[in-house]
């Protein structure tokens, strides 16, 4: 499943962030539990994703105190909400054709 999800973080990450700021490890929990485990990334993976997306301007962090503690919470920007739209509907047609081919 691992290499299936190469080139879809991104997407993952976005999706994540859709409705509300999260930091690095609150966003790998949500991503896990609405894939009910299938999809288990690691910080490695996360964080560089999210500093590339934050370059892109996709996606914007501060800092802020969670629980007690200082964590980088990111939010979605303008343009992060624009792509999320858009890599949503490709990967809809994407999905549809595969399914239409591979059933």
């Amino acid at each position: 499943m691992r290499d299936a999800l190469k080139g879809h973080v991104d997407l993952l990450l976005l999706s994540a962030l859709e409705d509300e700021p999260a930091h690095g490890y609150e966003l790998v929990e949500t991503i896990r539990d609405r894939s009910e485990g299938e999809f288990d990334l690691a910080e490695g993976t996360v964080y560089p994703s999210l500093y590339r997306l934050e370059r892109r301007r996709l996606v914007a962090s501060g800092w802020e105190t969670v629980s007690g503690r200082r964590r980088r919470v990111y939010r979605l920007t303008t343009s992060g909400r624009r792509k999320l739209l858009k890599e949503r509907s490709d990967w809809r047609a994407f999905a549809q054709a595969m399914e239409a081919v591979v059933t």
